[in-house]
């Protein structure tokens, strides 16, 4: 097990990386390849999320936050969610209720 945790660190980083780069379709699509294998990782979720709030998709976003605090209610997706939510309210009333 301690190596899957490796693994799912050194991917996340990976991912982080990439998005830190602009490269947010390359991460979108190598999330979207582990998730069609694992889709019960949290951890999958939430980075999608982070993903897809970058591309400034708001509501994919929140959808793969809520997932991810499903299959994990401890879940930093928590607090991302609650935070995407807030600034959404404040902003964009429409895009939550479309």
């Amino acid at each position: 097990m301690e190596n899957g945790n490796a693994d799912k660190t050194a991917f996340a980083e990976e991912m982080v990386g990439l998005l830190n780069q602009g490269k947010v379709e390359e991460a979108i699509q190598s999330i979207r390849e582990r998730l069609d294998i694992t889709p019960e990782d949290d951890s999958l979720h939430y980075l999608m999320g982070n993903a897809y709030r970058r591309q400034s998709n708001w509501q994919m976003a929140l959808e793969h936050y809520a997932e991810a605090v499903e299959l994990n209610p401890d879940s930093p997706a928590k607090q991302a969610k609650a935070m995407l939510t807030d600034i959404l309210n404040y902003r964009c009333k429409e895009l939550l209720n479309p």
